[in-house]
């Protein structure tokens, strides 16, 4: 068995209805389905759900579930918030820009953009809490080849010795640059 690809990916949200809407204004993201249920399909726990999916583009679609009867939700409270994210793709930099001040303009904090040598991006959080990343590549050919021939290598020595390895050192050091 192979994937074929995600079918969609699930989160929590406060509000299903703001989640739409927002989505919609800053993402541009098509609203494509609501399952509403008072019990949940494959457990038969009595939970009343909205279960709502948006478009994120290129047949990827990203679902949130609003649960009235839980507590409040929260964030793991062990994991840095800058680590748990979705990151888009998108294709421009200027799109990259005007979604910036799209944000910003409406008073949503946004950190970047981030030069990541291969993309880059900015970040902000979701009314739920969720952290999300629009991301536009810069890589090119070359650096593509060159951490896919070290990916193993880097993978193997970071389960040795929990020190982040130097083979793409040149992806920070600004060697990379002509």
């Amino acid at each position: 068995m192979k994937i074929n690809k995600i079918h969609h990916v699930a989160y929590r949200c406060r509000n299903a209805k703001q989640t739409v809407e927002w989505y919609g204004k800053y993402l541009n993201m098509d609203f494509i389905l609501a399952i509403a249920e008072n019990e949940v399909p494959s457990t038969k726990a009595p939970d009343p759900y909205m279960h709502v999916f948006l478009d994120a583009g290129a047949g990827n679609v990203l679902a949130f579930f609003e649960l009235p009867s839980f507590p409040e939700m929260d964030r793991d409270q062990n994991t840095p918030d800058w680590v748990q994210h979705i990151a888009f793709q998108i294709d421009d930099l200027n799109d990259l820009a005007l979604t910036k001040a799209k944000l910003e303009a409406d008073g949503i904090e946004v950190v970047g953009p981030t030069d990541h040598t291969i993309f880059k991006s900015i970040y902000f959080f979701d009314p739920s809490g969720h952290r999300l990343e629009l991301a536009v590549n810069t890589s090119t050919a070359d650096m593509d080849k060159k951490l896919d021939q070290v990916k193993w290598d880097m993978l193997n020595e970071w389960d040795k010795t929990k020190v982040a390895p130097d083979h793409a050192k040149w992806m920070h050091d600004g060697s990379h640059r002509p």
